[in-house]
């Protein structure tokens, strides 16, 4: 008898479509000189005012694939260095690393982030000291080796969340109560974010956090689509509800995106932690607001996703595999089900962490994803293929997309037409 998943496939009749390769161009500046962005910005500060010799500044440092973050938060040492001080690396990043502490060591060094690189310790604990009672009635955390510096510096990307709304998502804020809230504030705040958002909550306990924790400065990362530095900003702590908003406005402007509303299967070659907080950004996929679906407000409207593997930098961890509808069991075999159960539990969203539909092979996933898209014929269906959602500059295309691409200036064909070819494995390759 066959395998359930072969017999199924064997009651289709699939044809893959034909595809091509595609460019495209996005808007946004790219910054060259990162060190003397950073030194200049935090300069521009006078933080030499509230810095003495001798004084110990904590720099925090999250767990997002962030560009040129080893030479930012290098760059941003020395510079505490330059003020006669004493900095220190702590990991900010909530649960992440399972939730332990030698798992963030393992995470900051993914990313290239170690004593050596940086040239200053790294502590790394999941112990916290409670900063205050917010006015929603729950404790707020926060490290307990930044908590014991006399100075904090925290370094993080500003853009789109994947599941928060309004003028606060991922930025400053989130770094200073969720990241640096480790395991126990970030599962406090993922409870909390049921009854209430983000930026009612951010904006209600931040200040206290600021000035009882010592905040003396963020440095705000923006990217453009390319995944390049495009800008670096210092701001002073009591601005950071402010300015926050505003930097998350420039930063979705130039976004990545796919570059077509509508696709009957998207494949996603890998998602990881280091791609999104969600393993692939919603933002992205359209599915930020339903998990397998998109909302009548969101776009694209992606019938199908398949994904085909997870990042080494997640190390196991496969929260977002259950934004996806399809998979193989070479993708489940990866799953580090502590890891993943830790963040998704953290978070309290239990159903990114859900497995889909997986088969034996990739063929059989696609194959499976065609048919079940709608009337359309298989060789016709709307599919595009993507490295993950981060790198979505070049992307691979069916031929239903061919007209529209050829009439947009932005978008470059740059193969010929081929076919999909798989291994005897049944594995995807490449042209």
């Amino acid at each position: 008898m066959l395998p359930q998943a072969s017999l199924q496939n064997t009651e289709v009749n699939v044809s893959f479509p034909k595809l091509f390769r595609v460019r495209q161009r996005f808007q946004g500046p790219r910054l060259d000189d990162v060190v003397a962005k950073v030194h200049g910005e935090l300069t521009s500060l006078d933080l030499s005012q509230q810095i003495v010799p001798g004084q110990r500044v904590a720099i925090a440092a999250g767990s997002r694939g962030i560009a040129n973050i080893t030479v930012i938060v290098k760059a941003t040492v020395d510079y505490v260095k330059q003020l006669g001080a004493q900095p220190f690396i702590v990991p900010a990043m909530g649960s992440h690393g399972g939730a332990t502490a030698e798992g963030q060591l393992g995470v900051l060094e993914t990313y290239g982030i170690t004593e050596d690189s940086c040239g200053c310790p790294i502590l790394a604990s999941m112990d916290t000291h409670v900063v205050c009672k917010s006015d929603e009635g729950f404790d707020v955390h926060f490290d307990r080796h930044a908590f014991a510096a006399d100075h904090v510096i925290v370094c993080g990307r500003v853009k789109l969340h994947t599941t928060f709304q309004g003028e606060i998502q991922s930025g400053l804020m989130k770094m200073l109560l969720i990241g640096l809230g480790k395991h126990r504030g970030a599962r406090i705040y993922h409870r909390a974010f049921r009854d209430f958002s983000f930026d009612q909550i951010a904006r209600s306990v931040s200040s206290t956090v600021i000035k009882q924790c010592r905040v003396v400065a963020g440095v705000a990362i923006l990217e453009n689509g390319y995944e390049q530095t495009a800008r670096i900003e210092a701001v002073r702590p009591e601005h950071f509800s402010i300015r926050e908003p505003e930097l998350l406005k420039l930063s979705s402007q130039w976004i990545a995106r796919l570059p077509f509303d509508t696709a009957d299967v998207l494949i996603v070659d890998q998602i990881g932690k280091n791609i999104s907080g969600t393993g692939l950004d919603t933002n992205v996929v359209g599915r930020k607001t339903n998990l397998n679906a998109a909302h009548e407000h969101e776009s694209p409207k992606i019938k199908k996703i398949v994904v085909r593997g997870l990042t080494p930098e997640t190390h196991g961890n496969a929260t977002g595999i259950g934004v996806a509808d399809l998979t193989t069991q070479k993708v489940v075999d990866q799953i580090d089900q502590q890891a993943t159960r830790v963040n998704c539990i953290t978070s309290g969203r239990t159903e990114v962490g859900m497995l889909p539909l997986s088969y034996p092979t990739e063929r059989e996933a696609i194959e499976t994803a065609l048919s079940i898209t709608g009337l359309r014929p298989s060789t016709e269906a709307r599919l595009i293929r993507i490295a993950n959602t981060l790198e979505l500059e070049e992307m691979i295309c069916s031929e239903a997309y061919l007209s529209e691409v050829r009439e947009r200036p932005e978008l470059e064909i740059v193969s010929d037409v081929y076919t999909m070819v798989f291994n005897e494995e049944g594995e995807l390759i490449d042209e």
